[in-house]
């Protein structure tokens, strides 16, 4: 083989090695720009991956910069990136046309840190506040809650009230009549001074009246104890000193009781109880009882030891108003045990029944 042929064999061989070792030091670049970009992001100085710009002009320094390339040109290119976008903004990633992107792996991925260390450079910490705010002291509480001066509601007034329960008056077989039952009040809600007064009359004259006045002092919201005196009228009085309770009782039931200790050493005891049943609302149906009981027999008088007298009435009202409404009603008294024998001595009947119509007020 001549001389000249050898040389274009070697030249044929040149050129065939050529493309191959230029394509295994591309590769071996772009793995040393891996490496230096991940030693780089592991050191906390990453590019900007909100501005393409920056992608673009990082991809070219790892393809021309050496594998040895110190940390400060990645965090001068980091610092530029920060400089020329102050507020970053999330955006997809803008890859270089052709295959520029393959020198540059780490700009395919949403670099959270690098929109970390933009966000701290845009927006500085503020400093605390140069005086502190002082502690509450006692005069800022009592000049932010000054004491209130509040209205007294029903604060300890007088009040009084006048009630006829009964002012009714029958026409009977035994003849005509006239009844009447009132009591009054005034004081507090607590201290009361009472005044009760019942009575009857039977053919223009008094035969039975009584006047009681009581210091009354509540002992629960419902109840009362009430302590006085009792006078009796008539042809033959008597004073007695008394002491009871008034008040509601469950069910809505009025109840009052009375003991009596009279001159001579008589006792008796008088007891009440009544019921307003609503059948509309201005017509009301109202029962009673009424029981009196004496210690001992006094013939003087026509009263007997035990039960003497018990009335029954039920009476059906109208009421105008609250404060006016007339009635009528049935009322039904019976004697009992020796007031009984007294009263048929007497030629009285020892029971009477009788139509009543009356009114009711009070103010």
């Amino acid at each position: 083989m001549s001389r000249t042929s050898t040389l274009h064999l070697l030249s044929a061989a040149v050129l065939v090695m050529l493309p191959g070792y230029a394509a295994a030091a591309a590769q071996e670049a772009g793995h040393a720009g891996h490496h230096d970009h991940a030693t780089h992001r592991e050191a906390g100085a990453p590019a900007s991956a909100g501005d393409p710009h920056a992608s673009h002009a990082h991809a070219a320094h790892q393809a021309e910069a050496a594998p040895e390339q110190s940390h400060a040109d990645h965090a001068a290119h980091a610092d530029h990136a920060a400089m020329q976008h102050p507020r970053p903004v999330q955006t997809v990633p803008t890859h270089p046309p052709g295959h520029a992107h393959h020198g540059n792996p780490a700009a395919e991925e949403p670099a959270a840190g690098v929109h970390r260390h933009a966000t701290h450079a845009a927006h500085p910490v503020q400093d605390s506040p140069r005086e502190p705010v002082p502690a509450l002291t006692d005069a800022d509480r009592a000049a932010a809650f000054p004491p209130l001066q509040h209205g007294h509601v029903h604060g300890g007034g007088i009040n009084s009230l006048v009630r006829f329960d009964r002012l009714e008056a029958w026409d009977a077989d035994q003849g005509t009549g006239q009844a009447w039952e009132t009591r009054a009040w005034i004081g507090g809600d607590v201290q009361r001074l009472w005044l009760r007064s019942e009575g009857e009359r039977d053919d223009g004259r008094t035969h039975a009246a009584d006047l009681e006045l009581f210091y009354g002092r509540a002992i629960s919201p419902w109840w009362d104890l009430l302590a006085g005196v009792r006078q009796d009228f008539g042809h033959d009085g008597r004073t007695w000193a008394a002491l009871g309770v008034q008040g509601l009782a469950p069910y809505k039931f009025e109840v009052a009781a009375t003991a009596y200790l009279g001159s001579g050493g008589q006792t008796a005891l008088r007891t009440e109880v009544e019921y307003e049943l609503p059948l509309t609302r201005r017509l009301l149906l109202q029962p009673k009882l009424e029981l009196e009981l004496h210690g001992q027999d006094d013939a003087r008088r026509g009263i007997g030891a035990g039960l003497s007298t018990a009335g029954a009435g039920l009476r059906l009202r109208w009421a105008v108003t609250p404060r006016f409404a007339p009635y009528i009603g049935l009322v039904h008294e019976r004697s009992f045990g020796d007031t009984r024998r007294y009263r048929t001595g007497e030629g009285d009947a020892a029971g009477d029944t009788r139509w009543v119509a009356g009114l009711r007020w009070w103010f």
